[in-house]
């Protein structure tokens, strides 16, 4: 039974109350975004079934500690769930929380199979909850300049567009944690490191028509791939090709992007699309002088784009913006990727959308 809101969004008058389930690798971006909301919203409530976990970011927080979704539902009147669980976890926690009446923020890939992703949207409609989906490198300066040049059309036709991620998970990452690398609760490099590439490749040049892919298990003793390649050709006419792999040695190298277009040519590389490395355009702009500015120095792969997803998220719940990644959008990243599967399965291209 859906939880009863004592009053209706938009929430203005008071700060939004957050939860946070999962305690693990990612959850310090989320409690650090949190904690930047200061006076708009505040983490209520942690929750991880693993005890050290759970003490930690209780130590860490002061928030109230749950050890199970249902406790925290059941003890916890928070606004709004953020899930920073398995992968494979948030569809059945997501339709929880929306049965629960609690908006849902889902790290990032919302799900790892393609029904159970539309459940997830279909849910939080049906409940008339919002279902934000993290997608944070959409927010990070680079790619936002990037964003302005295409939408103003100054590449002309796009041609092609390279991207690559070559960084490294040692065997040891994958240890730690037993659903790491697993089908059903995690997927491969293309399903979990990538999946921000693979977004943003459809949000910059998208949307995609169809996809022949590989993909390898060549190193890692894991179920899915560590390394795999991606072909896409566009609805707009380009070609697109995403590169990926966990075996780089020693370190991550690099996550970037390059646009070739009849008029223009940028190229956003670093480790993780951090620095503007290439910027001409056949009419030059008085701005393009301060395009490098837009590079910034990471302290890791997620950038610095968790603090301004929150925000976004915020100011969609006060009736202030609109969301800058909900379910739907969240579904079109997916979509590609669950394609890629399947074309790597098969040994065929697979157009979009998907028709099982």
């Amino acid at each position: 039974m859906a939880r009863l809101r004592p009053e209706p969004l938009p929430l203005v008058h008071r700060p939004l109350e957050f939860a946070l389930v999962g305690c693990g690798r990612i959850s310090v971006n989320h409690i650090e975004a949190l904690a930047r909301q200061a006076g708009r919203a505040k983490l209520v409530a942690v929750c991880d079934t693993q005890p050290a976990a759970l003490e930690r970011a209780v130590q860490a927080t002061g928030a109230k500690g749950f050890a199970s979704l249902d406790a925290l539902l059941a003890g916890c009147d928070a606004d709004v769930i953020a899930l920073a669980t398995p992968s494979g976890l948030h569809p059945q926690q997501a339709i929880r929380c929306a049965q629960a009446g609690r908006h849902v923020v889902s790290e990032k890939p919302m799900a790892t199979k393609w029904d159970e992703g539309q459940a997830m949207v279909r849910a939080c409609r049906d409940a008339g909850v919002k279902l934000f989906v993290v997608k944070q490198n959409r927010l990070n300066a680079t790619l936002q300049r990037l964003k302005t040049a295409i939408d103003a059309r100054r590449f002309g036709r796009i041609h092609l567009v390279t991207v690559n991620v070559f960084w490294t998970r040692p065997q040891s990452y994958y240890d730690a944690a037993p659903w790491r690398g697993r089908w059903d609760l995690d997927g491969g490099a293309f399903m979990n490191q990538a999946s921000h590439y693979v977004d943003m490749v459809d949000w910059l040049v998208g949307p995609v028509d169809n996809v022949h892919a590989y993909t390898a298990t060549q190193l890692r003793d894991i179920e899915a791939e560590d390394s795999g390649v991606m072909s896409l050709r566009l609805r707009g006419g380009g070609l697109a090709s995403i590169n990926v792999t966990m075996l780089t040695h020693g370190k991550n190298l690099e996550g970037s992007i390059t646009v070739l277009g009849e008029r223009g040519t940028v190229r956003v590389g670093g480790v993780a699309v951090n620095r503007i490395e290439h910027w001409e355009f056949a009419e030059p702009l008085p701005e393009d002088v301060q395009a490098m500015d837009a590079s910034y120095a990471p302290t890791s792969v997620y950038g610095f784009g968790h603090p301004l997803y929150y925000a976004n998220v915020v100011d969609t719940l006060r009736g202030e913006a609109r969301a800058e990644v909900d379910g739907y959008e969240g579904l079109r990243s997916l979509e590609v990727i669950i394609a890629a599967y399947r074309s790597a399965r098969d040994g065929v291209r697979v157009g979009l959308p998907l028709v099982f």
